[in-house]
């Protein structure tokens, strides 16, 4: 299954979770201003993660803000939260209007070009509420996101457009991994937001 028309009221899960996918909910122009935004405004660094035993510095770069500091730690490394921005504050007021929930944390993940990606993993950390909501907001080139079920492998793949908006929730993340593949034709930057609610 591939290649969802954008329509937010359709759970695009055939079962165990809920996935939402609102299309763009920006003009290309202002996607364009919230990407150099984004792209200057906030403290990238470059992620790490733990391969094969072997700390591994990324090429991709990650930010991590929130209402208040605190640590969070994925793919056994942590991370350090920043205080918000005005640019994610406002962003962050826009997510919660279309989606209805709330979120106090934004993990943030810039990819340079296509050869940039991230492997199959489920947002399932401790530090995360239980079943609670995850918004995913992409900004730059369009890339492909996939899905795929921990038992049945049944796979799910969406095209994640320029200044787009998408919600996982339910059980999703107990029941379903997902990933961002590389596509080195792809020479253009993405800028990807996750909206959560952490226990803090």
């Amino acid at each position: 299954m591939s290649l969802f028309p954008a329509d937010p009221t359709q759970n695009l899960l055939p079962f165990d979770g809920e996935l939402y996918y609102f299309g763009p909910i920006f003009s290309s122009a202002d996607a364009n201003h919230w990407q150099q935004l984004l792209t200057q405004k906030i403290d990238w660094k470059n992620d790490e993660v733990i391969m094969f035993g072997k700390k591994i510095v990324t090429n991709r770069k990650v930010a991590l803000y929130a209402n208040q500091a605190f640590t969070y730690t994925y793919s056994k490394q942590t991370k350090h939260a920043l205080i918000w921005t005005p640019e994610l504050l406002e962003l962050k007021q826009i997510v919660e209007e279309k989606s209805e929930q709330n979120f106090n944390t934004c993990l943030l993940n810039l990819y340079h070009h296509g050869k940039e990606s991230m492997g199959w993993h489920s947002d399932n950390e401790s530090e995360l509420e239980d079943k609670a909501c995850i918004a995913s907001m992409s900004f730059g080139a369009e890339r492909k996101f996939i899905f795929r079920h921990n038992k049945s492998k049944t796979t799910i793949s969406l095209n994640l457009a320029h200044g787009s908006l998408l919600l996982m929730q339910g059980t999703i993340q107990q029941h379903w991994q997902h990933q961002l593949p590389a596509m080195a034709k792809v020479e253009a930057a993405r800028i990807n937001l996750t909206f959560r609610k952490m226990k803090v």
